[in-house]
């Protein structure tokens, strides 16, 4: 058997400033919403928003269920809460575009102020996926039709009670503390108790004192 000639080709190193540049990964982006109702059926309406969301990406997790006392105009059913973080590949302003649409079509009418609504869709803060080394970038957005994070987001123990359950440390890109800080900085105030999925519908009217008016 002959023997094999060795190569007398040698291996030449190209420096790291000729080497092609990569290409981004399409990271998809992160959305953190807060999602709320006190019209109709409160809990079949914030599964059919989830449901409805997922088109726009893939829905990654979900709080439990809250029921929350109302704020600023008070005399309003109880809301059903909930948190849920949602990967898309749409940009801040073309998501937006999607919730109100969403909104639009479970029938939101921006009637009353802060009044009754069959379902609220906030985005609180938005994570876009940027680099290949897995680098994001918060979105920090002050505009006219859009504002990221949400400017109240810090202020309202509904919003962060349910988002300390699925991203207790994600940071505020603004305050710069986690979620789970900024909810226990707030004072006692506004009633949010969890509930079981039997109770979510209950739509007595609740009491100043916590008892249900029959």
């Amino acid at each position: 058997m002959g023997r094999m000639k060795a190569s007398t080709r040698t291996f030449q190193w190209k420096p790291a400033e000729e080497s092609p540049t990569l290409a981004p990964i399409n990271v998809p982006n992160l959305a953190y919403l807060s999602l709320g109702s006190n019209v109709g059926e409160r809990e079949a309406q914030l599964r059919d928003a989830l449901a409805r969301l997922g088109l726009a990406g893939r829905v990654v997790a979900v709080s439990s269920f809250y029921e929350t006392e109302p704020v600023e105009f008070t005399s309003q059913p109880w809301f059903l809460n909930c948190s849920a973080a949602l990967e898309t590949s749409q940009a801040p302003r073309q998501f937006m575009t999607t919730v109100l649409q969403i909104e639009e079509e479970m029938g939101r009418r921006r009637v009353q102020k802060k009044g009754p609504r069959s379902i609220d869709i906030d985005i609180l803060i938005f994570v876009s996926g940027v680099t290949v080394t897995g680098e994001t970038k918060d979105a920090i957005i002050d505009s006219e039709e859009l504002t990221i994070p949400h400017p109240a987001m810090h202020q309202r123990r509904f919003v962060l009670e349910p988002l300390a359950e699925i991203a207790p440390d994600l940071l505020h890109p603004i305050l710069k503390k986690t979620i789970r800080e900024l909810r226990d900085e707030l004072h006692e105030g506004q009633s949010v108790r969890r509930v079981r999925p039997e109770r979510a519908n209950d739509q007595r009217r609740t009491t100043n004192d916590g008892s249900k008016a029959q």
